[in-house]
């Protein structure tokens, strides 16, 4: 049902309870209009309150639960320790002074403790954890690095990754600051993170939706992210290397697009037969480099009068740095080296 029938129906109703307070009364004194009007307009100023306070982004389903938790909360506790001084025997204008203090004060301090840590109400966040009662379906938040590198598309088409991916309404703002960056390289990621936004909506098989919900008493993007991530049990997407560790240490499971592409690279052993291009000298004497389609550094030694040919050889060997795996090979028909250094 759209929101404007709604806001309309409720109005209208509001009329109808203005025409019923005036029943009974003389209808020169409060005619029946006024009483229509009255009404309609009562419900139009709530109306109008409701939506400047979700324009003010004041009021979020989870607040407002954490709230009205603490009201009762704070109400019952009330009627309990009333009931408990009622004991002592007060006179009835003095223990109903009493009760009205005693609700008023418990119904405040339950509001504010509700609202102060409703970052721990779990189950209030909106649709989160009414989900995990599905195991079937994992829960995902996406960093902002994620969506601009776009390789989550093809994670998504291939189905190895299935679920919710959840879109924190701060990674978006995040998103479309750097879109409107004054630097052109800025300005180009940022409208390529939103273009992988709208393909990834167009995957039937992946629920890819807005979350609302922030975390007030948290500036950083990063550690929102990661609080989030706490609070609802999912996992966080990211190809950024310090957020990744951040997660970590404090439990939450990462998936890293760059560590999943560093392991489904092909793996090449010593003594395999391989064919490449050289494209550039190398540090050491009389080596040239060339390049696998994964990315992976090829050394070719004594191939330095072989750039820009095609060349086959054999691996000799294969070492892993930090910046990856680094593969040395002779060409065919060349004499082992006895040293061999990285280029």
């Amino acid at each position: 049902m759209d929101l404007r029938l709604i806001r309309a129906g409720f109005i209208l109703l509001g009329g109808l309870l203005g025409l019923q307070v005036g029943i009974g009364m003389p209808t020169t004194a409060f005619p029946w209009w006024m009483r229509l009007g009255i009404g309609l307009s009562v419900g139009g100023l709530l109306v109008v309150i409701e939506m400047l306070l979700h324009r003010l982004g004041r009021v979020s389903v989870r607040g407002s639960s954490a709230a009205i938790f603490g009201l009762l909360f704070g109400l019952i506790m009330a009627k309990l320790l009333a009931d408990a001084i009622s004991l002592a025997g007060l006179d009835a204008s003095t223990m109903g002074f009493v009760r009205v203090l005693v609700t008023w004060a418990l119904a405040y301090l339950g509001m504010v403790m509700a609202m102060r840590g409703r970052d721990e109400f779990n189950v209030i966040i909106p649709y989160v954890r009414l989900a995990r009662h599905d195991q079937g379906e994992e829960l995902f938040f996406v960093d902002t690095s994620a969506i601009i590198d776009g390789r989550i598309i093809d994670l998504c088409k291939t189905r190895f990754l299935e679920g919710r991916l959840l879109i924190p309404r701060f990674v978006l703002r995040e998103l479309q600051t750097v879109a409107d960056s004054a630097d052109p390289i800025k300005r180009n990621r940022g409208r390529r993170g939103l273009e992988v936004l709208n393909e990834l909506r167009k995957q039937t098989h992946v629920d890819v939706r807005i979350h609302e919900e922030d975390v007030e008493n948290i500036t950083e993007v990063d550690a929102k992210l990661v609080r989030l991530a706490q609070l609802a049990g999912a996992k966080v997407i990211t190809t950024d290397y310090n957020l990744n560790k951040v997660a970590q240490l404090q439990n939450v499971s990462v998936l890293n697009v760059n560590e999943l592409a560093q392991a489904l690279r092909p793996v090449v052993l010593p003594g395999e037969a391989l064919e490449v291009k050289p494209i550039k000298e190398g540090k050491e004497s009389n080596q040239s480099v060339a390049y696998l389609e994964d990315g992976t550094m090829v050394v070719v030694e004594s191939g330095r009068h072989l750039i820009g040919q095609s060349v086959r050889g054999v691996v000799t060997s294969v070492l892993q740095t930090a910046a990856g795996r680094m593969v040395f090979m002779r060409p065919d028909g060349v004499p082992p080296a006895r040293d061999r250094r990285p280029a």
